[in-house]
């Protein structure tokens, strides 16, 4: 079983769009997919109960409640875990000691890059990212490819100890569309497609990482 965790100390970053999208791209790969939601809010809970009568539905585990381990089917293939918002590392040391890759969204802004330092800090302290056994990947997100400001943004990440590992363009479609328990990986129409594309380098880390 392949297992991520998705990570942020700084709300809003989009940690739960992250997840939920990359969920749905490896259920629609035809991979069985789990969504632990370790989030007291349950946004990515709620995204797998609006899915579940979609062609690739994924199965919803409370990670907020005790024994939810004996929830994960020993058939999964793919296990995304939404982390609970605000935790640092100390916090999520014993999911850090389960999952195969971490990644960490990161908005283009001055006080987001602020707030992920002592958060990637505090990740650094957990022994198996110390030793290298756990990889982390940094996600650029919501970026506007076109303007100065998010291309400063992924120079000084591109100089992160940890690799960029995908550069996700803001889009208004990812808000409707996990509001819906949608994913861009439902659609196949041209605009889509190019969405699609800012997500195969992430996909291609992860199969390496884990």
């Amino acid at each position: 079983m392949r297992s991520v965790l998705v990570a942020s100390s700084k709300g809003g970053a989009g940690k739960t769009t992250l997840s939920t999208h990359l969920a749905a791209a490896y259920a629609v790969s035809g991979k069985r997919t789990v969504l632990l939601d370790a989030d007291p809010q349950g946004s990515a809970y709620h995204w797998c109960e609006k899915r579940a009568g979609f062609d690739h539905p994924v199965l919803p585990v409370h990670g907020t409640r005790k024994g939810w381990e004996n929830h994960i089917p020993v058939d999964t293939d793919v296990l995304i875990v939404d982390g609970p918002a605000g935790a640092m590392g100390a916090q999520l040391a014993h999911l850090l000691d389960l999952v195969d890759a971490v990644l960490v969204p990161v908005q283009p802004s001055a006080l987001d890059l602020e707030a992920t330092v002592p958060f990637l800090n505090s990740l650094a302290q957990h022994p198996r990212i110390k030793k290298g056994k756990l990889p982390v990947g940094l996600v650029g997100n919501r970026l506007k490819p076109w303007t100065h400001a998010s291309q400063q943004v992924i120079g000084q990440l591109k100089t992160w100890p940890y690799p960029l590992v995908a550069q996700v363009r803001d889009s208004q479609a990812y808000v409707l569309l996990t509001g819906l328990g949608k994913s861009l990986f439902d659609y196949r129409s041209e605009h889509v497609r190019n969405h699609q594309a800012d997500w195969a380098p992430l996909l291609r880390w992860l199969k390496k990482a884990s």
